[in-house]
């Protein structure tokens, strides 16, 4: 406990002081983030506060892993230090989609080879349990690459991807430190108290975005806790067993992951990569509605938490029924959601087009007043 303790209060701390220097420095360096088309923001704000949320939580870490297990510990700063310099390069220099995948790959497999972080088991996901092990291998490397992005593709509004990822993370270090696994509640209470430090300032209104440092990093260590967690709660003997694991880490991860499988999915059919940028998440729609920053921040936190409910509920029935209850529920959300915005943007068509015809009628009126002449 005395670790845990040591490396969330470490985190907060070096994440809380460092990022006003941070900001002060992207000022004086002018490294902002410009407002364009498909940006929510309208001013300037510095977005390098994933370099505080990184030294916050690479500290921490080191300082809290227990010690005799350092074979993954060095397999996991490795990885995280490679996303590190992947998304600096990209909030300062700006990397194309192909250069960074590259450098997603190369910290997956990183993670895979040599941190043995891998699913072997479907749990019984549509009737399939132990896979082969080039299949798991390929399934592995798709997780850890959807999950790393799905954080950075979420981070479109004040506070959200920071809120979901203090979430996420809470959830699996409580769940680590209960069964005993101190290294990995370590490693996922480090990164909550740096994004819990880091939302004193991102949160609506933001002073500083974290960028794609910080969302990259969030998403990878995302990724490392909830193949751990998928593996670890059905070993048995273990203190707290979980039916139907897989669901419910989907489910922790729910609102960034299904948001970008799903977004991934539609540019794939409409042949698009699916890195290219658009206005198609979750966060632009309920922007459409008129909803602010904290409101949607607050409402996708809070819809997360229920789809977690959701997977708890019906762990046993099994992982098939858990997953497919869990996305039937996901399409149903974004189905409401985007036909309320369809419907709003319709009913603001026919009041502009009224608006303007009686605009005409008006000068039309006007232009058939008789003009007297003396």
């Amino acid at each position: 406990m005395d670790n845990i303790l040591l490396s969330a209060a470490l985190s907060f701390l070096i994440t809380f002081f460092a990022i006003p220097v941070i900001i002060q420095v992207a000022k004086n360096k002018k490294l902002f983030d410009e407002p364009d088309e498909r940006k929510v923001h309208k001013a300037v704000i510095p977005t390098l506060g994933g370099l505080g949320i990184f030294a916050g939580f690479i500290v921490a870490t080191l300082m809290g892993f227990p010690i005799g297990i350092t074979s993954e510990l060095q397999y996991f700063a490795a990885a995280t230090i490679v996303i590190f310099f992947l998304g600096m390069k990209d909030d300062i220099l700006v990397l194309s989609a192909s250069k960074k995948f590259v450098g997603q790959l190369i910290a997956a497999g990183i993670l895979i080879k040599f941190a043995g972080i891998q699913i072997t088991n479907m749990h019984g996901f549509l009737g399939i349990y132990e896979i082969p092990h080039y299949a798991s291998i390929i399934l592995s490397l798709f997780t850890i690459i959807v999950i790393t992005n799905s954080f950075n593709l979420i981070d479109g509004v004040d506070g959200l991807a920071g809120s979901l990822g203090t979430l996420t993370t809470l959830l699996f270090g409580a769940y680590f430190y209960y069964i005993g696994h101190t290294e990995y509640a370590v490693m996922a209470f480090a990164l909550a108290g740096s994004l819990l430090s880091f939302l004193i300032y991102n949160f609506p209104p933001a002073k500083i975005f974290m960028g794609d440092t910080g969302s990259l990093l969030v998403g990878i260590v995302n990724s490392i806790l909830v193949i751990k967690f998928i593996n670890l709660s059905a070993t048995p003997g273990v203190a707290l067993p979980l039916a139907a694991s897989p669901a419910i880490g989907f489910a922790i991860l729910m609102i960034p992951l299904f948001d970008t499988l799903r977004v991934f999915g539609l540019r794939i059919l409409d042949r698009r990569s699916p890195f290219s940028p658009d206005r198609t998440h979750v966060h632009h729609f309920l922007l459409d509605l008129g909803f602010s920053h904290r409101k949607i921040t607050i409402f996708c936190v809070s819809l997360n938490i229920l789809f977690i409910a959701l997977a708890i509920g019906l762990r046993n029935f099994g992982t098939t029924i858990a997953m497919g209850a869990l996305l039937l529920t996901g399409f149903l959300f974004i189905g409401i959601i985007y036909y309320v915005r369809q419907k709003q943007k319709a009913v603001s068509v026919d009041q502009l087009v009224e608006s303007e015809v009686r605009k005409s009628h008006k000068i039309l009126s006007l232009s058939a007043e008789p003009v007297e002449v003396e």
